[in-house]
């Protein structure tokens, strides 16, 4: 086939260069497209226009599988290094300008969506209106720099090392939780052990396994391998059973707030509520921080301190 060397970069070549990148990263043709914004039948196409121009296959593709050639894999990690110089060169530049502008990518818990960004990201927007957000709400522990994520929101026990970490928030009081016509059917456990005899919901957790509900008092601690007919993967599904009386739910005690204040769900086993680490907001340390990540950091710290604030007033 004929061959155009590329000695001069036109805006084809390098938008061509980056979905071959998504591509080789991703290994889906399909997940790089939804990440891209365009169709799969064009990002096909982009890769086989730049293949034909360099004359040298880059992937190897099957009716299942797509995985990089040597040539593949030699490109990407090169490209990869000069991309990043790119974007830091960017970010830099936009540190001169008086808004922050730009595209932030996050990996959010859906406890985390819930909880943090439903409530406080209408404000963020609102005043950073140069500033796109793009959110992919996924409770399994991903690898947010190699899935190309600029930061993440996850429990503070479970942030991996080496990465950034900021609170928000308070820590988090954990509850089980059943609705009064259960607990009318089925008497109150008055001991942690006592949920191995109950109708229980159970969890599965972004790893893949079953979550043990853990209780403390003082210095009693117990993490039960509750039993249950059903297991949901999803803090909203276990709280919607509940409420429809299939039975006790563990979650954290802001999830259920409104229908505690409702009475249509009533925490069981209260003085063994556990309280654990906060959420945090979490991104690598050792690039530069994407415009817009910090003042949605100090957006969300003073949401948080102001709920604080006004809880305490409260009581």
């Amino acid at each position: 086939m004929p061959v155009r060397p590329i000695t001069r970069l036109s805006r084809s070549d390098l938008a061509d260069l980056n979905a071959f990148r998504s591509v080789e990263r991703l290994r889906s043709f399909t997940q790089a497209a939804v990440e891209l914004g365009i169709t799969t039948s064009a990002l096909s196409h982009a890769v086989r226009n730049l293949e034909t121009r360099l004359g040298v296959r880059l992937l190897n593709r099957t009716s299942r599988t797509v995985a990089p050639t040597d040539a593949g894999i030699t490109l990407a990690r090169r490209l990869n290094i000069g991309f990043a110089e790119i974007s830091e060169a960017l970010d830099e530049l936009n540190a001169f300008r008086e808004r922050p502008v730009g595209r932030i990518r996050l990996n959010v818990l859906r406890d985390g969506a819930r909880l943090v960004l439903a409530p406080l990201l209408p404000r963020f927007l609102k005043r950073y209106p140069e500033v796109q957000v793009d959110i992919t709400i996924d409770d399994r522990m991903v690898d947010i720099v190699g899935e190309g994520f600029d930061a993440g929101i996850r429990y503070g026990g479970t942030i991996p090392e080496d990465f950034v970490a900021v609170k928000l928030g308070s820590d988090i009081k954990w509850v089980a939780v059943a609705s009064p016509r259960y607990l009318y059917h089925h008497q109150a456990p008055a001991f942690p052990q006592d949920l191995l005899s109950h109708s229980c919901i159970q969890i599965r957790t972004g790893q893949g396994t079953v979550y043990k509900w853990e209780f403390r008092k003082e210095d009693e601690y117990y993490a039960i391998d509750v039993p249950g007919q059903v297991c949901v993967g999803d803090t909203v599904m276990g709280i919607e059973l509940a409420l429809a009386d299939v039975g006790i739910t563990y979650c954290p005690e802001k999830r259920v707030a409104q229908y505690l204040r409702s009475g249509e769900l009533r925490v069981v086993l209260a003085e063994w509520s556990p309280v654990e680490p906060a959420m945090y907001l979490y991104y690598p340390g050792y690039r530069t921080v994407p415009q817009g990540l910090r003042e949605l950091c100090d957006v969300l710290r003073e949401g948080m301190l102001e709920e604080q604030q006004a809880r305490s007033h409260e009581i």
